[in-house]
């Protein structure tokens, strides 16, 4: 069915709060919006009239704050035309403006726009939903002007250059169901006072300057699907504030400073969390037990901390895993065998590793640990490998009982016990690293510099010296 000259056909699906998802047509004939409701529903909406003059009023005035626009993103917004029809800007209530969806492309740069978010976005009083993604160069503090909106539910400032401390008055916006402000260079602490958005299903702040701890009070916001406060200066110990949060399905806390041991009441998440990322941190202790239980898991991120001690046997229990990294560690042997049946890539940190199924693995992370013996029975197994990443080990084995698979690329065997000579297969690689071992013997003809074979025992051969008669 078409929409006419006078009517927009306007289709709202809105389904379970897992991972809610909003795509708006910038055009205003159809909008389609997956949102952290659960109705599902089809309404028809009167366009004849043009937009209500508050609307358009505090649009013009967003448009003259914004002083470059290289793309004509807001080309169409003119006055005395009727503003439901500008791109980016949905009516569902009569003549009001209900939404705001302005989206740059991630790599590229005519798609943005530099100024700063007027307050007279404050005459929107029916805005729910402001979305200012990808724009590169929107700058200034955060919005006040959003503190007097009374229906906005979600908010997605998302990938632009926003500034200043995340405000206290935050908590005036109760009714928000989603609130991210990743990508952009807010700084100073989580306000406390985040913890009264009681209502929230996302709260997503990577990707900023933020720093301190991260406030006790988050554990009443129970509703959360997603908590994302990642690549940040955030620090001290991770809360122990988990168990209310039943719904959580992603925590991600990679890339800050946190200290400790990951909090006992994670556990409580096992049912459902399908992402924990807390990689590049200074966690301590040894990986918890209680993380073989979680059934859902799709990705567990623990490299780049301090854990010690061997890995829980309990893994084994993971058989949904997609993405293992548990590299960068202190962990020794043994390592459980795992039945991991997965789908698509997957990178681990293992020593006897004996899985069902390899046919799809394509990279393998092993990287500066203490593992032993020999990877040859798994790498020979492996038909479509990309990577292989094991420096900083004690792996030991001769390096021609090694197949090279046409898909490989990235070999990475630095600093181990690997003997032998230099097989003429390295030659399809685009990177190798097989310096401080024991290799012998003259070099095949080879792309790769004189780093990537010092160290050891009696290579020779260009780039390396000429080998003795």
């Amino acid at each position: 069915m078409k929409p006419t000259q006078a009517t927009n056909i306007i289709l709202l699906l809105t389904s379970l709060r897992v991972f809610p998802v909003f795509l708006l047509n910038l055009h205003h004939h159809f909008y389609l919006r997956l949102g952290p409701t659960s109705k599902i529903g089809f309404y028809v909406v009167s366009a004849a009239a043009a937009c209500h003059v508050d609307d358009e009023t505090g649009l013009l005035g967003f448009k003259s704050g914004i002083r470059a626009d290289p793309s004509g993103m807001l080309a169409s917004w003119k006055k005395g035309t009727d503003c439901c029809k500008w791109s980016g800007v949905t009516c569902l209530t009569g003549d009001r403006v209900t939404a705001l969806s302005l989206a740059g492309q991630p790599n590229n740069l005519t798609t943005s726009l530099t100024g700063t978010i007027s307050p007279s976005l404050s005459k929107l009083n029916y805005l729910d939903g402001l979305y200012l993604q990808d724009l590169k160069y929107l700058g200034g503090p955060f919005p006040d002007s959003l503190f007097t909106l009374p229906k906005l539910l979600f908010v997605y400032i998302e990938n632009n250059k926003l500034s200043g401390p995340i405000p206290t008055n935050i908590a005036n916006l109760v009714q928000l169901e989603a609130l991210s402000l990743q990508g952009n260079q807010f700084s100073g602490p989580i306000p406390s006072s985040i913890a009264e958005l009681t209502q929230l299903t996302q709260l997503k702040l990577g990707g900023n300057l933020l720093t301190g701890t991260i406030p006790l009070g988050i554990q009443r916001l129970r509703n959360l699907t997603l908590l994302h406060l990642e690549r940040n200066q955030l620090s001290g110990p991770i809360p122990d504030l988990f168990s209310g949060l039943s719904n959580l399905r992603s925590i991600t806390l990679s890339n800050n400073n946190f200290t400790g041991t990951i909090p006992g009441s994670i556990s409580s998440l096992a049912p459902k969390l399908a992402y924990l990322e807390l990689g590049h941190n200074s966690l301590t202790g040894k990986i918890p037990d209680f993380l073989g239980k979680f059934h859902a898991l799709d990705t567990l991120d623990l490299s780049w901390n301090h854990f010690s001690g061997t890995v829980p046997k309990s893994f084994a229990n993971l058989t949904k895993i997609f993405n293992l990294d548990l590299s960068h560690n202190k962990l020794v042997d043994p390592f459980p065998e795992l039945h991991v049946r997965a789908k698509c890539g997957i990178k681990m940190k293992l020593d006897e590793w004996k899985p069902a199924e390899t046919y799809f693995y394509d990279y393998i992370d092993l990287s500066e640990n203490q593992i032993t013996g020999s990877p040859v029975k798994l790498l020979n197994r492996t038909d479509y490998l990309v990577g292989f990443y094991a420096s900083g080990n004690k792996l030991k084995f001769n390096l021609e009982s090694m197949r090279f698979v046409k898909s490989l690329k990235h070999l990475d065997l630095s600093r181990n016990l690997v003997y032998g000579k230099v097989p003429k297969a390295i030659s399809g690689l685009s990177e190798l690293n097989v310096s401080y071992n024991h290799l012998c013997g003259q070099l095949p003809l080879t792309k790769f510099p004189a780093s990537a074979f010092a160290g050891n025992d009696c290579l020779c051969g260009s780039p390396l010296p000429q080998c003795k008669a």
